[in-house]
């Protein structure tokens, strides 16, 4: 009843949680999904009996009115994939299981007369299920994961982007061949450079193919609360700010309607950039848009070259209060110089107080000079070895370039009032990398939101490719309001980091959103898993429902809790099983005992 692609609005989807076998059940929470705003509604369907009752959910939102699709979501069994065909209007299948068994992390090899076996037995199963959906009008959703890639694609491409895309193309050649076209296909990984990374490559492979399929995107098991929504900001407003997607889901652990929100949130945040005023920006040469690296910088203290990105916090009203575990490296403060600075702690103030202040001084005591566009004539009477220059992409010019070539020790923060800021700022780095400028850029990135979700979706939206693109030495997160505190703001600032992994500030925790295969209560577990281990700077630690993505996804992960049966749980170390079945009521004492085993926990300070 809705359409995907073309010029047709980016959808926004969600998918159930309760047991597809209880019809009751689904048709109650995917009618709070489309009362939330949902387009369209995934229900997990293991079995044939799963597949057979969407016919009875079907039925019954239809008779309560609503014409919402359905999309059956289907796993290690491609006869499943036949039968829900039939019942609803979409079938996604995954190119790791559909007709390959389930990945052993085995190395395994293929002689080339192998591997066309394998392509020809997916070819005589998969061709049978396209006639079904032509036959039924069913649409088909090609979903690939990265954490559930068969054995046959990893053997020959490992576990890369373009061995992402390939286990993909493999299909779609299929379809094309076929002349079946209602086709849509999602890339997904919980590591949103991954995502990013192979969805970019994706659509230019299609391009080179002359493939126009659409593109669902979304950032698996991007967990809950703020991580969940920053990760999934950065991720699919990064590319949908490149204009790739047609329907996005945002996969939170949370109950499946409160995805919709911020799903919404995000599209109308990045939809309303649309005929936006003319950038006169071009890229350059070197920049490769799909592998992109670390844009090479001078370091100036400890910004830009191989350091870590920055977190400049805004206290322009005095405000002293900082969260210990989010310290941020510098504190720009305006006019006013602090009395008393956090040890260790570094302040910016406006060029012209410094001045004033430093008495002829180089080196003042942890405070350094922040210049404006109209100050560049006496940037270069300021000794300091550090300076800071605010500035616009169209304030970028020659007397600034001039200037800049003479000044490495300069620091730029790009701030941008344009509808498109990221367009502009990232218009403003590539004339940098065009003119041979190798000062560290920070970004500023300004607000007036009252409510933090708000916040936290439009400032990960703006910074996604600003960093998956390299260009990011450091992020100024300012908003203006006083519902939301400075230390919330710097957390922001680090979770943004986090999520587009060149900044570890915390746990990180890799978590499904659920459904109806999930073998355990997933949001009071989490809640007790985060209680437990918050704390512990830098670890990874999966939490997955069931065992479709599980392992796969767990790949970087420290440590993986991962439901094994009704109420009974494994634990693993990396990828490997190290104890399996274990009670659910026992179980979070049980990981904790396996990283302390491994000395990777530490108690609360």
């Amino acid at each position: 009843d809705i359409q995907i692609g073309g010029d047709a609005p980016i959808r926004v989807q969600s998918m159930t949680t309760t047991n597809t076998n209880d019809t009751e059940a689904c048709v109650a929470q995917a009618e709070r999904i489309i009362k939330a705003g949902g387009e369209l509604v995934r229900l997990t369907t293991q079995g044939r009996r799963e597949a057979e009752n969407l016919q009875n959910i079907n039925a019954q939102l239809r008779a309560d009115g609503y014409t919402t699709p359905l999309v059956a979501d289907v796993h290690f069994n491609a006869n499943v994939a036949d039968v829900a065909a039939l019942y609803a209007e979409k079938v996604r299948v995954n190119p790791g299981n559909y007709v390959d068994p389930a990945r052993v992390f085995k190395k395994i090899e293929y002689t080339d007369a192998e591997y066309a076996d394998e392509l020809k037995k997916l070819e005589d199963r998969f061709v049978p299920f396209l006639n079904i959906c032509r036959e039924h009008h069913t649409a088909v959703r090609i979903g690939v994961n990265h954490g559930s890639l068969s054995d046959r694609i990893m053997s020959r491409y490992g576990d890369t982007p373009e061995g992402i895309v390939e286990s993909c193309m493999e299909f779609l050649r299929i379809c094309v061949q076929e002349n079946f076209t209602d086709v849509v296909i999602s890339i997904k990984a919980s590591n949103t450079v991954v995502m990013v990374k192979t969805v970019r490559l994706l659509a230019a492979v299609m391009e080179q193919e002359g493939m126009r399929f659409p593109l669902h995107l979304g950032v698996t098991e991007a967990g809950d609360g703020e991580d969940g929504r920053i990760k999934s900001a950065l991720g699919i407003g990064a590319l949908l700010a490149d204009g790739l997607g047609d329907t996005i889901r945002v996969s939170l652990s949370e109950a499946p309607e409160a995805e919709i929100p911020v799903a919404r949130k995000l599209v109308d945040y990045i939809v309303q950039r649309h005929d936006h005023p003319y950038i006169p920006g071009a890229d350059v040469p070197e920049f490769n848009y799909l592998s992109p690296t670390r844009r090479e910088t001078a370091a100036v203290h400890n910004i830009g070259g191989d350091n870590l990105p920055v977190v400049i916090a805004a206290r322009l009203d005095g405000d002293m209060d900082f969260n210990p575990q989010f310290m941020p490296d510098y504190i720009y403060t305006g006019r006013s110089i602090p009395e008393q600075l956090p040890e260790g702690m570094q302040c910016i103030i406006d060029a012209d107080v410094w001045m004033e202040h430093s008495n002829g001084r180089t080196e003042p005591d942890n405070a350094w000079p922040a210049f404006k566009g109209d100050q560049l004539p006496f940037l270069s009477s300021c000794g300091a070895s550090l300076k800071f220059l605010f500035i616009t992409y169209m304030g970028l010019n020659d007397e600034a370039i001039a200037c800049l070539k003479y000044h490495p020790e300069v620091v730029l923060i790009s701030q941008s009032n344009h509808p498109n800021r990221l367009g502009e700022q990232r218009a403003l780095v590539h004339q940098m990398m065009k003119e041979g400028l190798k000062n560290p850029v920070v970004f500023f990135e300004h607000y007036a939101e009252s409510e933090l979700e708000n916040l936290q979706i439009k400032a990960a939206a703006d910074m996604g490719a600003l960093i998956f693109d390299g260009l990011c030495d450091g992020i100024l997160l300012f908003n203006q309001g006083e519902t939301i505190s400075g230390k919330v703001v710097d957390a922001t600032a680090f979770g943004i980091l986090q999520a587009g992994r060149v900044r570890t500030s915390k746990t990180e925790y890799i978590s499904c959103p659920g459904c109806g295969r999930t073998l355990y209560d997933l949001e009071s577990t989490i809640a007790r898993i985060k209680a437990a281990t918050g704390h512990l700077k830098g670890l990874k630690i999966g939490i997955m429902g069931c065992i479709v993505n599980g392992p796969g996804e767990m790949a970087d992960a420290d440590y993986g809790y991962v439901g094994a049966g009704r109420g009974k749980i494994s634990l693993y170390k990396k990828k490997e099983c190290i104890e399996k079945n274990i009670p659910e009521e026992e179980a979070v004492e049980k990981l904790i005992e396996l990283i302390k085993s491994n000395g990777d926990y530490a108690e609360r300070t």
